[in-house]
Formats: C-alpha cells, sequence, structure tokens
C-alpha cells in the first residue's frame, strides 16, 4: 500500500500532535514531506523534535510567502493546517485548489465570510476538508451519543452545558494571540467549537437560532484595576513584576516553550507569554448562551474561563428521562508539557434516570492519551486504518461550519442585542 503523503502549515504549539503522530505511530501508512510558517527558526525546531524525539529524517522547510512552490514541489495528498485561526480559510482554500485535500485543526475559520469561502471552494473544486474534533472520539462522549442513539431517554427536548475553564488553562488564552478576536473568533469560537459540536453531534441536529450575552468581567488591566491590583507588566519573562504573579508564564523556565516561542521572537516579535491582565485583550472571558435547533431542542450553555477547576458538567432531558455527565479534566498550559495531559481525564461520572425507573451510573472504560483518550483514536482514524465507524464521528467541512456558526452567531448577538439566525450567516451548497 502506497503511504499518503502530508505537508503542514504552522508549526506552533497544536503541530506536534500531527507531525509527531505521523513520525511515531504512522510511518507505514503516512509521510511527513515538509514543514510551511512564518518563522524559521520555529520549523528548524520542529526538525529538532523530528530528528531527536522522534528519529524521523528532517523534513523541507517553505516561508509562508512558498507556499505554492512547496504544493509544486512537494506534490502532497493532504495539508494539514495548524497555523493561526484566522489564515486557516487561507490555505484550507489554496490547498484545495491546487489539488489536495485537507485536515485542519478547529476551529474551521474565525467568521462567517471566510465560512462561506470554504464552503463555496469545496463545491467548486470537489476536494475535502477534515476538521479535527477529537472530543467526539473521547470514549464518554461516544458513550453519551450512543445512550442517546439507543433511545434511553428518548427525544431530547433541552441540552444545559456548562464549561469550566480554570486559572491555568482558561487564563492561557488570554497570553497569546486568542486574546485579539481577529485571530480567533474569541473562546465561542475557538473553544467552544468543541462544544457545540458535540451537541450536533449528540443529538443528531444543527443550530438553527443564537441568543448571547457575554463580557471581559476577570482579566483585562481594567478588572484587575478595580481589584486593587498595582504591579502591572506587558510580557512576563524576566520582568520582576511577574515574579510572584500565579498568571504569569515564564518562557525561559520551560526549554520547550523557550525553543519554540522565546528564541523564535526575533523573527516575528510574537510574545507568547503577556501579562493576562494587559491592555489590548478584547475576547471575552464571561459568556452565556441560548441556541435553538432544527429538531426544536434548546442548549443553554455557559463558559467561563478563571476558575478553580476544569471541566464540565452537562445534562440531556428526553421525553422518557434525563442524562447527567461530569467530567473533571487535567489543566495544561499549551505546549507547555506532556501532550496526552491535554485535556486529560481526572474524574468522570455518567447516569441515566429514567423517567419511571431506578437511576443507573454508566460506566465507560477510558482509553489513554489526550482528551479524554479520544486523541489516539482520532489520530488513528486520519493516518491509520480506521474501522467502520457507526457513531459517524470523522468531521468534514460542513460539521466544521456547523460549530463555528453556533459562536459566529453567537458573538453578533452578544455585539447587536438581537437573535441570530443560522441561515443568515452563511449559504450550504
Amino acid at each position: 500500500m502506497s503511504k499518503k503523503k502530508y505537508v503542514q502549515v504552522g508549526v506552533g504549539g497544536r503541530a506536534e500532535f500531527f507531525y509527531g503522530a505521523i513520525a511515531k505511530s504512522f510511518r507505514d501508512t503516512s509521510e511527513l514531506l515538509a514543514f510551511c510558517d512564518i518563522n524559521q527558526t520555529r520549523m528548524d525546531y520542529a526538525n529538532k523534535l523530528l530528528v531527536e524525539k522522534y528519529d524521523y529524517r528532517a523534513v523541507s522547510t517553505y516561508k509562508s510567502d512558498e507556499f505554492d512552490r512547496m504544493i509544486e514541489t512537494e506534490k502532497p495528498d493532504y495539508v494539514i493546517v495548524t497555523s493561526i485561526d484566522r489564515t486557516h480559510h487561507t490555505y484550507i482554500i489554496r490547498a484545495l485548489e491546487l489539488g489536495c485535500d485537507v485536515i485542519t485543526e478547529k476551529p474551521m475559520t474565525v467568521d462567517e465570510e471566510k465560512c462561506q469561502e470554504i464552503l463555496d471552494a469545496v463545491e467548486r473544486t470537489g476536494r475535502n476538508v477534515r476538521v479535527t474534533f477529537n472530543y467526539r472520539y473521547a470514549p464518554h462522549h461516544t458513550k453519551a451519543r450512543e445512550l442517546i442513539m439507543d433511545g434511553a431517554i428518548g427525544d431530547v427536548h433541552s441540552i444545559h452545558f456548562e464549561w469550566l475553564l480554570n486559572t491555568k488553562h482558561g487564563a492561557d488564552y488570554f497570553r497569546r494571540w486568542h486574546r485579539d478576536k481577529r485571530n480567533s473568533g474569541g473562546l465561542l469560537v475557538h473553544k467552544s467549537t468543541h462544544h457545540f459540536d458535540l451537541v450536533n453531534f449528540w443529538i443528531g441536529s444543527q443550530p438553527e437560532s443564537v441568543f448571547a450575552f457575554g463580557d471581559l468581567l476577570f482579566y483585562g488591566r481594567e478588572n484587575a484595576e478595580k481589584r486593587g491590583m498595582t504591579k502591572f507588566y506587558t510580557r512576563a519573562t524576566g520582568n520582576p513584576n511577574a515574579q510572584e504573579d500565579p498568571f504569569a508564564l515564564h518562557l525561559d523556565k520551560n526549554p520547550h516553550l523557550k525553543a519554540m516561542y522565546l528564541d523564535a521572537e526575533v523573527e516575528d516579535g510574537y510574545q507568547r507569554d503577556q501579562s493576562v491582565f494587559g491592555d489590548g485583550i478584547n475576547i471575552e472571558d464571561t459568556m452565556g448562551v441560548l441556541v435553538r435547533y432544527r429538531n426544536k431542542a434548546i442548549l443553554t450553555y455557559s463558559l467561563n474561563a478563571y476558575l478553580p477547576w476544569e471541566g464540565y458538567r452537562i445534562a440531556f432531558n428526553g421525553s422518557k428521562g434525563r442524562i447527567e455527565m461530569t467530567i473533571v479534566e487535567q489543566s495544561y498550559v499549551n505546549s507547555g508539557g506532556d501532550k496526552a495531559l491535554e485535556g486529560a481525564l481526572k474524574n468522570k461520572s455518567i447516569y441515566v434516570f429514567p423517567m419511571f425507573g431506578a437511576p443507573y451510573e454508566v460506566h465507560v472504560e477510558e482509553g489513554k492519551g489526550g482528551h479524554g483518550g479520544g486523541d489516539p483514536v482520532l489520530l488513528n482514524d486520519i493516518f491509520g486504518t480506521p474501522a467502520e465507524d457507526k457513531f459517524q464521528r470523522a468531521a468534514n467541512h460542513v460539521d466544521g461550519a456547523r460549530s463555528i456558526l453556533t459562536g459566529i452567531a453567537a458573538n453578533r448577538s452578544i455585539r447587536t442585542g438581537q437573535a441570530v439566525k443560522i441561515g443568515d450567516l452563511v449559504r450550504f451548497h
């Protein structure tokens, strides 16, 4: 069997998840040919990891303005897109036009205009886009899908979904490029795309209308000043004011972060360790969303990014009962440690409450690896030889669009104070 050939665009914090998998576990089915990035130092470090950590050969490198030349020279089957969110559409569309299929990190893109451009490009080229929703593959999430499919609580009428980001992981979005909504779409797009996709996946429906509130109430300089904070800084590394700040990230104390970001600053000026209580933050940290679905189900959703523990609570209310899930996750800083700890489980429970029967706990055998054991299953689904999947966990561009459009509509609702219809944002082919 011939190997599938890949190139990867963007070698920041999320990139190693993909190129490391090819180099370590999927050499028999996959071949990595090249990296593309704006930063040569970062690509050189990615190659160093390939050679020293994975015993793989160094691959060719191309700057971002050499993307077309990379495709022409390397002739890949797939382009893996792990660049900054606001550039996803650029590489996705150009890869499709040049005859490649695409595997993209979530979110597929950050606003409705870019989303429409991707939908149009898929229709125009006939190529495929795969969106890597690893949370679908976590055994406990798959179990929730199975319970609902099997009619354990009848028709799902409402969902209550509360997600908690703590002061380690949640704060991390406010240190880096995500803090500018132009880059990330805010947390309702960048982070919540996982959660909105899960709801679509679980109940087998799609969003129709959205209303939301959101604000920056904890992070940012103004909020810190209100709480009496007096020591401020722009970036943590080397700054005396950051030494006692529990929110500070010191790049020089972590060799991986130093090599990937601090040593690469000279090329693009990107500072990975900005103060979460600095100026220039325009994303929300406190959000509430109400969604109506095509099947008439109603979602109430809450996301807060500064809480004492990491995880979520979800309840499905149906015509024959209720399912309750509580998940506590391992907290982490992106690229700050072992990849297997990203979203790893600390505790979980799933209970079914039949309308006229005794409640019972559902036990799930968890897999190893990040995101509750979902990461290895997703990677095998992409790079390996996946078995037939009755749950249909593989997500395409339509799934990618439906997940982000809930967050995009929520952002518009926050701006306007009005409910937003998904049908007014994009046109599906």
